[in-house]
């Protein structure tokens, strides 16, 4: 086995069987007693209210992504602040300009009402 794509083919045949295995053994092994309170989404212990299949409103995706924005701008802001005396002034401005694109997509989300709620 010294050749690479010998032990990547075997990985790969494996993962197909795996997937394919599972998805044999949910049809071989159904759900016994299915019901209308099994088949009920579960939220937290309320009833649900309306169709748990419908429409949501667009300002949840939008709140989503922007919370996304800026988790992911503290993600890069820590490993900057660890090595800012070794990234000197370089990196200083670099993290500014990063900074400065992330408040400029925060204004235009502003400006075009993405974070009202209507």
């Amino acid at each position: 086995m010294s050749d690479p794509y010998i032990v990547l083919a075997v990985f790969g045949v494996i993962a197909v069987i795996f997937c394919l295995g599972a998805f044999a053994i949910t049809l071989i092994v159904p759900p016994r007693n299915p019901g209308l309170e099994k088949e009920r989404s579960y939220e937290c212990g309320i009833v649900g209210e309306g169709d748990p299949w419908g429409r949501s409103k667009i300002q949840f995706y939008m709140y989503a992504l922007i919370f996304l924005v800026f988790d992911v701008e503290l993600l890069f802001l820590f490993p900057w602040a660890v090595v800012f005396r070794e990234a000197g002034l370089l990196g200083l401005v670099e993290m500014l300009l990063f900074l400065g694109l992330l408040v400029l997509g925060w204004i235009y989300a502003v400006k075009f009402r993405a974070l009202r709620w209507e």
